[in-house]
């Protein structure tokens, strides 16, 4: 198997039956993996797709700096895109943010900007837009929570390789809600197809420390968002989401974060 680029290896990732964590006889568990991706998650999808489509449309050039605000993963695939296109690439993000998802984009060349744990994602976020309106020309911000590129990364990918790989099989699909991309758009892809199978959102409770997703009651509701798209909504608390998540570990050989852990417990 060869790749031109490491770009290339965005997508296309495995889904995995769980073998010894189960719900009921009748029922199986399958897990899309996005780790597989070599940014280690499923914000490569839109960190590419993002980069991409502003490079066709003009709006991003070689002499603009990409920033964007992200809790993790979004600045990983980022930071990932443009030392593979040759960007200059800062990253805002909440001070509380694990000091290792730093160091990885640091080591793919991004710049990291730090803002007040107390104000969340939402401080981070208001701090790009204020930098991205004072200096347009030197800058461009991807704007994950209203760019339709992200969700369109997972129109074009995500849902029909899950439709592909179940062999149209699928009665349920399981998303954490954080830019909420990837649950509406699979519900838009399920509805616009005619499909019968339902998107269950996994949120977390108001307070939570689960990186990556969102309170929707606390946060910035993401432009995309529409909650009447959901078969239904599953709040998850942190415990939850680390029991889950090393079951997953100890039980199926499956190393995730808290993000993933929340999804499972909501499946």
């Amino acid at each position: 198997m060869k790749f031109h680029s490491i770009l290339e290896k965005i997508g296309n990732t495995p889904i995995i039956k769980l073998r010894n964590i189960k719900v009921k006889p009748s029922v199986e568990i399958w897990g899309k993996l996005e780790s597989q991706n070599p940014g280690g998650s499923v914000k490569d999808r839109p960190a590419l797709f993002m980069i991409e489509e502003a490079e066709k449309r003009g709006l991003l050039t070689p002499e603009k700096i990409v920033i964007e605000a992200s809790s993790g993963n979004t600045g990983i695939g980022l930071s990932l895109v443009c030392a593979v296109k040759g960007y200059k690439c800062i990253i805002a993000m909440p001070e509380s943010v694990s000091v290792e998802r730093r160091k990885i984009m640091q080591a793919f060349g991004a710049e990291i900007l730090l803002t007040p744990a107390e104000k969340g994602t939402d401080g981070a976020i208001e701090t790009v837009y204020e930098i991205w309106r004072n200096n347009p020309e030197k800058y461009f911000c991807t704007d994950q929570f209203n760019n339709e590129a992200n969700w369109l990364s997972h129109y074009k990918t995500t849902a029909p390789e899950i439709l592909r790989d179940t062999d149209g099989k699928v009665t349920h699909v399981v998303c954490g809600l954080g830019t909420t991309g990837t649950a509406m758009v699979i519900a838009r892809f399920a509805r616009d197809n005619k499909l019968s199978f339902k998107v269950i959102g996994v949120e977390p409770n108001p307070g939570h420390k689960i990186q990556g997703l969102k309170n929707m009651k606390e946060s910035y509701p993401p432009s995309i968002y529409d909650k009447k798209l959901l078969g239904k909504i599953i709040n998850v608390d942190d415990e939850e989401a680390f029991y889950w998540a090393r079951r997953l570990a100890r039980e199926e050989g499956i190393f995730v974060g808290m993000s993933s852990g929340a999804a499972l417990a909501g499946a």
